[in-house]
């Protein structure tokens, strides 16, 4: 069963808190990966400095219209543990901010995103479940952003479950990863690219139009030499994440 989603319309840029070397070169990442969370609590409060607090209040204030917003982490299952630095980036900016952290909502299964490739991280996608307040204002938060994948259906689970995801805030990625909503532009070059019939298999196999698509994902299909390359790439990465166990629900 294929993970919600939702057009993104007009959703701001994801705020990016440090630079991805620095992040990852630091002495916690690995450990915090791993789920120690004093190490991911650490990692946090050494890399996020005052002027990424005062980003992150400025987004919330460009894009919150309600008085109770609140921080929704990526809870990410890795095969050495549950990924402690989303959660500790949360914490953390609810302590500095004093907008509540939300800790029901939860990844459900298990996709080993890190050094994956971009077929990999398509075909094996993060669901999530737990109980979101209708009409309640979300601002998501996780450690990465490659493609964008996770937070686009973290934020259709909580557009599912009528929760509005307002915003995205991510301790490290790649800059131009930070564009989550895929430009027109980018959608017209990849339709082009690949034809009608290849969005209505896409919708087939899932669940949702282009239009749901990261810009990241939209160029990296875009850029893919033809059809059946994604095709086959995909059904490949699908089996090797099956074969090693990678997506089984992590509650048994």
């Amino acid at each position: 069963m294929y993970p919600p989603r939702a057009a993104w319309k007009a959703f701001p840029d994801a705020v990016l808190l440090a630079d991805e070397l620095a992040a990852k070169r630091h002495p916690d990442y690995s450990r915090a990966k791993a789920g120690d969370v004093r190490a991911a609590t650490s990692l946090v409060s050494r890399i996020v400095d005052e002027t990424g607090v005062d980003t992150v209040r400025t987004l919330i204030a460009a894009v919150s219209t309600s008085d109770t917003p609140m921080f929704v982490s990526a809870h990410a299952y890795e095969r050495h543990g549950v990924n402690a630095i989303p959660g500790a980036l949360a914490s953390f900016l609810s302590e500095r901010t004093g907008i509540p952290y939300e800790t029901v909502v939860v990844q459900t299964n298990i996709v080993s995103h890190t050094s994956a490739d971009g077929y990999g991280r398509l075909a094996r996608q993060a669901c999530f479940g737990g109980q979101v307040d209708r009409d309640r204002e979300y601002v998501m938060v996780d450690d990465f952003v490659g493609q964008g994948g996770t937070l686009a259906n973290l934020r259709g689970w909580i557009e599912k479950q009528e929760g509005r995801a307002v915003g995205a805030i991510v301790l490290t990625g790649k800059p131009y990863s930070a564009k989550l909503s895929p430009s027109k532009e980018q959608l017209y070059e990849l339709r082009q690219r690949h034809g009608a019939d290849f969005e209505e298999w896409w919708q087939e196999h899932f669940g949702h139009s282009f239009d749901c698509l990261t810009q990241s994902e939209a160029r990296y299909l875009t850029r893919s030499p033809d059809v059946d390359t994604i095709r086959n790439r995909l059904a490949a990465a699908k089996q090797e994440g099956s074969r090693r166990g990678r997506t089984r629900n992590p509650y048994g």
